[in-house]
């Protein structure tokens, strides 16, 4: 059965993985945590004098350099004078050069906002006209590229080696004591702590690089680093290095001398051991809080411990579930993961998952603001597929709880069964053990009463040998004491020998007893496995944590896409804000008129022709267009015609047929002006078939 189940295992768990990796690897760039609210020049602005300084507003505070805001000519050359200042807490502002010319300015800025994560971006404004420019607008993000991609991986590898350390910990002390000796346990909390370190470590080299040039070759840079350590987000990674010395601390005390005392003394140290790891394990989840969205915003006072709350009950219950299947799959046979261990993570999951039920509701209200951002954001469309995943998750559980009910009734039949195995084993062991002495004694008997008959035999021809032939006992006795002395050091050679053999004997005996202990353990493993696989609840129960265990993976993911994805409230405050400064610059009653009196030489050839653009702006505008006699009353004409004409761009010229409205009025709507700049406007008046005039002025389109 575990042939056919390990290599499903194994696919199950790449095919997971490699959804992980999609996930992060099809995420955009960190999304700009503060969006820009505000500018000024605006977007897109042509102004008639350059301005003296470029001003920038943000949704929350940023930190800058001196690189941080710059201003580039048409040819690409700064503008600025490199010394960006905040003139309050979200506004910030870069001096320009004193007489700068006419034409188009490039604004691009790159600063880390206040939860730590890049905002980069770029816009252009006009002094006097439009004109061409070399600088390229495109590719102004943050956090993108190789050094992007690597930050997003340790950041998921962080979250995930979290889970497992303070998961595996607390799957040990609160569900599964004797789990601290299991050396696959061990392992498993062990590398947790390993890939945490790991990657805090890659994270702090990445860090400089991240937010600023997003070049491969600065990751080593050690100025770099410096300027890190002294940001929010370096004092993080910093902190939590420290933290995890302390957790180094905490894994050798309960995996050494927790293991080696007995239960009863375990229950002493366990108080200890759990204070100590829950402090431990919330100053690790406090690092990702104080740097973080919780950090900033609304009620950053109340969201950063709650945000602490809900990391540590993730980490519970995902990681302490990855746990408990490695223990299942990967654990020895003699130390089975018992059905009171698994009842046990069983309410220690339901009460993780009623605190992030409880603190994800409060982070969504305060990250989201308003039902609609849930579908109109990408932020809110992500929380949704995380709270699928969550329900998913859930419902699963149901079916493992389920599975560990049915194992809890089957264990005392399957450990009766095996006390009787065991008993039945011992007496066969004792019986085997009772018949060898009584071969032993009767093998001495038989050789006891074999040497008595020789002797007995042996001293009656001696004795009437004597008595024949008593003349020849002096050579009798002499050949006797010479035999016998002979007799004596044969036998003692041969004693020797025996000795020498029986030792030999007995160093290969023991070689090949140890051998045959090696084998009865293996066979008593692996009969034990094969017992314990074959318990259909355990197997079901094996099934439902592994599919557990996958969509934990995805959930991780997309955890960590949120942390890098503009919060939706900050996503829809930047839209209004936007909307509010358009509609300030641009008011609906800002119509251009042009007044153009003309004279075609003719009868009724005088007048003045009005001309009305609203609202004068790039995209659709209305026009319309007013004849009138120089003492003011309206009259038709024969025909009128418009063009629009950009001559710095060589644009135009665009023509337009107006419809005639009423007497003296024509009209026409959805009137398409493709960019911004100085138009001119030309009017072809005719007031006969042959009396016609053309006259023109010029237009500032923003």
């Amino acid at each position: 059965m575990t042939q056919t189940i390990a290599p499903r295992v194994r696919t199950l768990v790449l095919l997971l993985l490699a959804a992980a990796c999609a996930l992060l690897a099809g995420a955009a760039p960190a999304s700009a945590h503060a969006a820009l609210t505000g500018s000024d020049p605006r977007q897109g602005a042509v102004v008639d004098k350059a301005p003296a300084q470029v001003s920038l507003t943000f949704s929350e505070s940023v930190s800058m350099d001196d690189d941080s805001l710059r201003v580039l000519d048409p040819k690409g050359k700064r503008v600025d004078d490199g010394r960006p200042s905040g003139t309050d807490g979200t506004t910030y502002s870069v001096k320009l050069h004193a007489g700068l010319p006419d034409g188009t300015y490039t604004v691009a800025y790159q600063v880390v906002s206040a939860d730590s994560h890049p905002v980069a971006g770029a816009y252009t404004f006009s002094v006097g006209a439009p004109s061409e420019t070399s600088v390229s607008v495109s590719g102004q993000a943050a956090g993108g590229g190789f050094v992007g991609g690597l930050y997003g991986v340790g950041r998921y590898v962080s979250y995930a080696a979290f889970a497992v350390l303070v998961g595996g910990a607390a799957f040990v002390l609160a569900c599964w004591p004797r789990g601290s000796g299991v050396r696959v346990v061990q392992r498993f909390v062990v590398s947790g702590w390993l890939a945490l370190t790991a990657a805090t470590l890659l994270l702090l080299l990445l860090r400089g690089s991240y937010t600023g040039s997003g070049k491969a070759a600065d990751i080593f840079d050690l100025s770099l680093l410096g300027e890190v350590l002294q940001t929010k987000a370096g004092a993080a990674l910093v902190s939590r290095l420290l933290l995890l010395a302390a957790a180094a601390l905490f894994i050798a005390v309960l995996f050494g001398a927790y293991d080696k005392r007995e239960d009863e003394e375990k229950r002493d140290l366990t108080f200890g051991l759990a204070v100590g790891g829950s402090v431990v394990a919330a100053g690790l989840a406090a690092t990702w809080a104080m740097s973080e969205h919780a950090s900033v915003g609304l009620q950053a006072g109340l969201a950063m411990p709650v945000d602490v709350v809900h990391l540590i009950a993730v980490a519970t219950w995902l990681g302490g579930l990855t746990a408990l299947l490695v223990a299942l799959y990967r654990g020895p046979a003699d130390t089975p993961v018992p059905a009171l261990a698994v009842r046990r993570f069983s309410r220690v999951a339901f009460a993780s998952v009623v605190a992030l039920v409880a603190t994800g509701t409060y982070q969504s209200w305060r990250q989201l603001g308003s039902w609609t951002a849930f579908t109109d954001t990408r932020y809110g469309q992500l929380l949704l597929l995380k709270i699928g995943l969550v329900a998913v998750l859930v419902g699963i559980a149901y079916f493992s709880r389920r599975w560990t009910a049915q194992l809890a009734k089957a264990v005392p039949a399957v450990a009766g069964q095996r006390k009787k195995e065991r008993v039945a084993a011992s007496d066969g062991r004792g019986n085997d053990r009772a018949k060898a002495p009584e071969k032993t004694r009767a093998s001495g008997k038989t050789g006891a009463s074999e040497t008595t008959a020789a002797a007995a035999k042996t001293g009656s021809a001696g004795k009437s040998g004597a008595a024949a032939k008593t003349g020849t006992a002096e050579k009798t006795a002499a050949a006797a004491k010479t035999g016998s002395t002979e007799k004596d050091e044969a036998a003692g050679k041969t004693s020797g020998a025996g000795k020498a053999s029986g030792a030999g004997k007995g160093s290969g005996g023991s070689k090949r007893a140890a051998q045959l202990a090696r084998q009865r353990a293996a066979v008593d493993n692996a009969r034990q496995k094969r017992q314990r696989d074959s318990d259909p609840h355990r197997f079901g129960l094996r099934r439902s944590v592994l599919a557990e265990a996958g969509v934990a993976v995805v959930l991780l993911a997309v955890t960590t896409l949120l942390t890098q994805t503009e919060p939706g409230r900050t996503e829809e405050e930047a839209k209004a804000a936007g909307a509010a400064s358009a509609a300030t610059a641009a008011p609906s009653t800002g119509a251009v008129t042009l007044d153009m009196p003309f004279d075609t030489g003719g009868q009724n050839g005088k007048g003045v022709v009005r001309v009305e653009l609203d609202p004068a702006r790039v995209g659709a505008n209305d026009l319309h267009l007013y004849v009138e006699r120089p003492d003011g009353t309206a009259f038709d004409i024969p025909e009128v015609k418009v063009a629009l004409t950009q001559k710095a761009k060589d644009i135009g010229p665009l023509p337009v047929a107006p419809d005639h409205i009423t007497t003296g009025h024509w009209s026409a709507s959805q009137v398409q002006i493709p960019m911004a700049g100085d138009w001119e406007v030309a009017v072809t008046v005719r007031t006969s078939d042959i009396d016609q005039v053309t006259l023109s002025k010029n237009a500032q389109i923003g």
